[in-house]
């Protein structure tokens, strides 16, 4: 490993207090709600050798490890107090073998950086929807990105990992060697035991034409559009991404209910996925539409990019849920009520049900994801929207089928995010892997330094509580 260095250099080790350190924590975290954690080293590497070396340090000093791989996650899961934080957002490299349909990328890679070299040659993955999503990160939390109801959550698409291993050791893991650490990688999420320099993925064929429709009603019809997008899901196409949002419509100046439909059309699909949408009983009390429009990813990710742009303080959660759109909108009912501001609103993704595989770890999900979003400027506001978010969440828990890592801190609103099979069989090849526990896993509350996990008791089950109630253990 280098000396430390004070320009972020390639391997440079920062160590507390040294210039160059506190920029390095804060760069770490999209967020502009920073955390109150301070490693006690942070390593910037460069190159595989350099997360070799890192671990390496962290072993020889006896620091545990956290890890952020492209940095866009909401709490900062890899910046902990105390131990080594490993920083990876200068690897993103990208190959693509085209015959083969394989792109190994770094794990900082961006989706469009890896969408615009596939689109030359007729190629695509389901990455994140906002266009700064790391791949690591994403992926390994399971990865609901573009067109994810077709090709399913992006995790399924990994074929292979190189993984640096808690002896320091770098493998190289596939279905054939070392296919436990691959199962774990296919959605653990933050409680994967390893760093994953390299992603081998599966590339998909591009769709021919993208084509969008948007529809904004009034809010009194806020119910009505919901349950209408709930109750006639299995009516589309599997290529066509439905969500819905409720909250401030930017143009029209006003809180609105819009439903966005996506379809990723393909010779075999045709280009008539998003006419049952002018069918909607209510259609034409539509405020606002844009219906059947042709689009591309580069524009897509520009909206969603604009939907949670980078500045401010943000606090989201969400769970999948499913059962009738009755019971579910009814026990929403305070958080859909109660949306504080003008950058907060509420998602309601119609993303499930792919098929569960025993090759991944994933396994928790719903035909309907909910998820309360919250932007501010002013910290003094932090436990307030704070608790819309989590508190509001959690008088639903009850209806709860389990959490997306890629979205969730467990610390604010503890939830399953593995079923408890899965969860006990990640713990017992985390035992063989990493048996002491160099690598940080799921955030606790004790942990954290949200003003909710401060303010709220634990949710967590108590110490000792059987593995399948807790898999965050």
């Amino acid at each position: 490993m280098s000396d430390p260095m004070t320009d972020h250099a390639p391997g440079s080790v920062l160590r507390r207090g040294e210039i160059g350190y506190e920029q390095a924590r804060l760069d770490a975290v999209w967020n502009a709600r920073k955390p109150d954690r301070y490693p006690d080293v942070i390593v910037m590497a460069e190159t595989e050798d350099d997360v070799v070396r890192a671990v390496r340090l962290a072993l020889a000093e006896g620091l545990r490890v956290g890890i952020r791989s492209g940095g866009h996650s909401w709490v900062g899961n890899g910046v902990r107090d105390g131990g080594l934080l490993i920083d990876l957002s200068r690897l993103q490299d990208i190959e693509l073998d085209v015959p083969g349909r394989v792109a190994a990328v770094g794990p900082a890679v961006k989706g469009p950086a890896l969408n615009d070299l596939l689109y030359e040659h007729g190629l695509f993955f389901p990455t994140g929807h906002a266009p700064t999503v790391g791949i690591g990160g994403f992926i390994l939390g399971g990865g609901y990105g573009w067109n994810s109801r077709y090709w399913g959550p992006a995790c399924l698409s990994i074929r292979a990992i190189d993984v640096v291993l808690a002896d320091g050791e770098l493998v190289h893991a596939d279905d054939d060697n070392h296919p436990d650490l691959l199962w774990a990688a296919r959605g653990s999420g933050p409680g994967f035991f390893g760093v994953v320099t390299r992603f081998y993925l599966d590339v998909h064929p591009r769709a021919t034409k993208i084509l969008r429709t948007v529809h904004t009603y009034p809010l009194e019809l806020r119910d009505e559009l919901l349950r209408w997008s709930y109750d006639n899901l299995e009516t589309l196409s599997p290529a066509v991404e439905i969500s819905a949002k409720v909250g401030f419509t930017p143009g029209l100046g006003v809180h609105a209910a819009s439903l966005t439909a996506t379809a990723f059309c393909t010779e075999e699909t045709g280009e008539d996925l998003l006419e049952s949408l002018e069918q909607i009983p209510f259609r034409d009390r539509a405020i606002r539409a844009t219906v059947n429009r042709e689009t591309s990813i580069v524009e897509l990710y520009d909206i969603a990019d604009r939907l949670t742009p980078a500045g401010l303080r943000w606090a989201l959660d969400g769970i999948w849920a499913g059962g009738p759109a009755s019971e579910i909108l009814g026990a929403a009912r305070r958080m859909l009520d109660t949306i504080p501001g003008d950058n907060d609103f509420v998602l309601w993704m119609l993303w499930g049900h792919h098929p569960t595989t025993p090759r991944a770890c994933w396994s928790s999900q719903a035909k309907v994801y909910l998820s309360p979003n919250s932007g501010w400027t002013d910290p003094a506001d932090d436990l307030g929207r704070e608790r819309w978010v989590h508190g509001t969440l959690s008088e639903i828990q009850h209806l709860s089928q389990g959490l997306q890592f890629s979205d969730n801190n467990v610390a604010d609103r503890f939830d399953h995010g593995l079923s408890p099979e899965n969860a006990i069989r990640l713990e017992k090849i985390r035992a063989v892997y990493d048996p002491a526990g160099l690598f940080r896993s799921y955030m606790t509350p004790a942990e954290s330094t949200t003003a909710y996990a401060r303010a709220t008791p634990p949710l967590h089950p108590a110490p000792g509580a059987e593995l399948s109630a807790d898999p965050h253990r």
